[in-house]
């Protein structure tokens, strides 16, 4: 079973991804994590991710599709993956598309966590007056910033996973457990 989760910063993609994780024993693939995991390596592919981020540059398509492809063919990949956080635009995802054509893995799901952005605003500023320990990253500024970005960036990849007919919706606004059920119920169709 390999899914993309798709959805605005703040939807609850990781925790999603981390429930599907320990339910059906298939591997979380952040692509952050990923970055910092092949440049901790020293690997060829790291060190070409370590010069590229020194300099503030974005990942090269082509870098990110050698390194899920290098992930994918790991051990915990099995079962199968989730991928959250690529692809990001629509070259990434047809990319992806030839990348797991060629190793003849299905993908068998797109699972769009939909959410409402102001009320994602309303949550950043009550965890941010609620906590003493707010993310350097959690202000109301930034979420609007990274917001316009998925929206300009990422949010043109839905079509062409709905013209493709594998892209499905789930409500994120629900509590987490029924957001949770949304998505077993599609992967079930699927």
């Amino acid at each position: 079973m390999n899914i993309i989760l798709l959805g605005p910063p703040g939807a609850g993609k990781g925790t999603q991804a981390q429930l599907l994780t320990e339910r059906h024993g298939i591997a979380h693939l952040s692509t952050g994590d990923m970055l910092r995991s092949a440049v901790a390596s020293g690997s060829d592919l790291g060190q070409r991710a370590k010069k590229i981020m020194d300099d503030g540059q974005l990942m090269p398509d082509e870098l990110m599709i050698k390194m899920i492809s290098e992930r994918i063919e790991q051990p915990d990949c099995a079962k199968g993956f989730i991928l959250d956080g690529f692809p990001r635009t629509v070259p990434q995802a047809e990319a992806l598309d030839t990348l797991l054509e060629g190793k003849g893995l299905p993908l068998g799901a797109v699972i769009e966590i939909k959410v409402n952005e102001e009320e994602l605003v309303s949550r950043i500023e009550t965890r941010i007056n609620e906590s003493e320990q707010a993310r350097s990253d959690d202000t109301v500024d930034t979420l609007r910033r990274r917001l316009e970005v998925y929206r300009e960036q990422t949010a043109p990849i839905l079509p062409y996973y709905r013209d493709k007919g594998i892209l499905k919706t789930v409500d994120g606004m629900k509590p987490i457990d029924e957001v949770t059920e949304q998505i077993e119920g599609i992967l079930k169709a699927a």
